[in-house]
């Protein structure tokens, strides 16, 4: 299939909600690999982001690394410590913000999340653009009401982990 006649696609992968839901459910680690032959198979994609937060760990450093491998354009947020002790690192608003910038330019847009917060987010993107939108998520830990607003919902399970 010729890359005209393919759907396009953007990838926006929540790295946080991802790595803790697969480690909650399974014990597991997320397979990038095997999720980009699934998500991208006779498919353009046109953008792909995975939103993680920067780190010192030369492991992070190099999960990195893979990410980059894999096809993604990494976005690194610093992890903020607060003044009470409570942390905060999350993406929910870059993603959104890159969701909605994207979203006018691919035919699909495949969201990795469990992230209930994301529901208003899809459902803009459905309304305002006419787009299809496919969450990935754990079963289990997402967010029911994400779940009934994608047009497709793919588990995550045995076959996208490690």
């Amino acid at each position: 299939m010729s890359s005209e006649n393919k759907q396009t696609v953007a990838i926006l992968a929540d790295v946080q909600n991802v790595y803790y839901t697969c480690r909650e459910a399974y014990r597991a680690n997320f397979d990038y690999n095997q999720f980009w032959y699934v998500a991208t198979q006779d498919k353009h994609v046109v953008s792909a982001r995975a939103y993680a937060i920067a780190s010192n760990d030369p492991k992070q450093r190099q999960f990195h690394h893979i990410l980059r491998g894999v096809g993604f354009e990494v976005m690194l947020k610093p992890f903020i410590q607060r003044r009470d002790g409570s942390a905060k690192g999350d993406w929910d608003v870059g993603i959104t913000l890159d969701a909605i910038e994207i979203a006018p330019e691919v035919d699909e847009v495949i969201l990795v999340s469990g992230d209930g917060d994301f529901t208003m987010l899809v459902e803009r993107i459905q309304q305002r653009f006419n787009k299809k939108v496919t969450v990935y998520g754990v079963p289990k830990l997402t967010s029911q009401t994400l779940i009934d607003a994608a047009d497709s919902f793919i588990a995550i399970e045995d076959d996208f982990l490690l």
